[in-house]
């Protein structure tokens, strides 16, 4: 498989520090957005953390079976879980925090998903747009009941309140998606930062344009700020260029990134 990709994290307008976290290791196809929480200092040290020990314990999944393959990703994350979680009890200033954390992992023609909080993973094909992830959120919760419509979950006063993160208990569940991939699609990581200030009709319309995608990731970040920048914003594109192949590659070196 060979695919293009680009990130970028953003303190915002508004927010002192940034809590963000991503990581981009296009030689092994993995990719992270993880949007800390737990005040400044603490929900850095939470996306840093989760990054940095579910890259590591992910490791390569290559010839493993889906059912293999989902686990290592959830296990991964509970590794992350873990050790944040201990150091809130270890360090005073540290507790209460926690981070979300959204995983993906190209495989030969398909993707990986491991998802905590309500950071977002989409998918653009042939100009059809599709959330991915479920977030872990207490809107989302109440759009399931029946409660609250999408167009108000959106500008709900609790929509930031999540209902699940790495870090904030002694264990997590992450939730696994898995889908096929087609030359031509794109896939959007992003944390809230971002898809709290762009409506689904924005994106589209900047992941359509020419351009590629670090030009994308720019848009989308300087879009987000023209709009009020409440809060750090992160993003990772991939555009999927073939699937003929069943190596990932990039013509640049891996990267990652926290705050800037």
């Amino acid at each position: 498989m060979h695919f293009t990709c680009a990130a970028r994290t953003d303190i915002g307008i508004v927010r002192s520090g940034n809590e963000d976290n991503y990581l981009m290791l296009a030689d092994r196809g993995i990719f992270i957005v993880a949007d800390g929480m737990g005040g400044h200092a603490a929900g850095e040290v939470a996306s840093e953390m989760a990054v940095r020990i579910t890259s590591h314990k992910i490791g390569s999944l290559r010839g493993l079976t889906d059912e293999q393959a989902g686990e290592r990703v959830s296990e991964a994350i509970r590794s992350a879980n873990d050790a944040i979680f201990e150091r809130t009890l270890a360090e005073h200033d540290k507790r209460g925090m926690g981070t979300t954390a959204t995983v993906l992992v190209l495989m030969p023609r398909r993707y990986l998903i491991g998802q905590v909080g309500d950071s977002r993973a989409y998918l653009l094909r042939k100009g059809e747009f599709q959330q991915l992830t479920k977030d872990h959120s207490y809107v989302q919760e109440q759009v399931d009941a029946g409660l609250l419509t999408p167009e108000q979950a959106r500008v709900h006063p609790y929509s930031n309140v999540i209902t699940r993160c790495v870090g904030a208990s002694m264990d997590v569940v992450p939730d696994i998606y898995f889908g096929t991939l087609e030359a031509g699609d794109v896939l959007l990581l992003a944390s809230d930062g971002l898809t709290g200030m762009l409506e689904d009709e924005q994106l589209i319309r900047i992941l359509s344009a020419d351009g590629g995608p670090q030009h994308w990731v720019d848009r989308m970040v300087t879009e987000a700020n023209r709009r009020g920048g409440l809060d750090n914003i992160t993003a990772i594109v991939i555009r999927i260029d073939s699937v003929d192949s069943t190596t990932g590659e990039h013509p640049a070196a891996a990267a990652s990134a926290s705050s800037s």
